[in-house]
């Protein structure tokens, strides 16, 4: 499965326009966690996703992520799950440009 963030952005030789990500609506099949001692978005990727590359995604569904990829100790952490419905979302993003 490709789920790159950057797959529906337009670029411009070396300039890229802004990437609109889909909104991340709660559903039934969300798992929820409370955080641990050094956890970090790219760790719990890999751990839930088997892929370091979606940390995007929790960051997005937790509002975390604006400069590091550590994570607060104790929070809820939503996990979007499964990931297959992002696609959906991400091209439906790219069509209302």
């Amino acid at each position: 499965m490709s789920l790159n963030r950057y797959q529906y952005t337009k670029s411009n030789l070396d300039r890229y326009s802004t990437t609109r990500y889909p909104s991340l609506q709660k559903r039934s099949t969300d798992l929820y966690i409370i955080s641990r001692d050094q956890d970090r978005l790219d760790l719990l990727s890999n751990e839930f996703y088997k892929d370091p590359r979606y940390w995007w995604v929790l960051a997005k569904a937790n509002n975390l992520g604006k400069g590091s990829l550590d994570v607060p100790v104790g929070i809820q952490l939503r996990i979007p799950f499964p990931l297959e419905d992002l696609t959906t979302g991400l091209r439906a993003a790219e069509d209302n440009k």
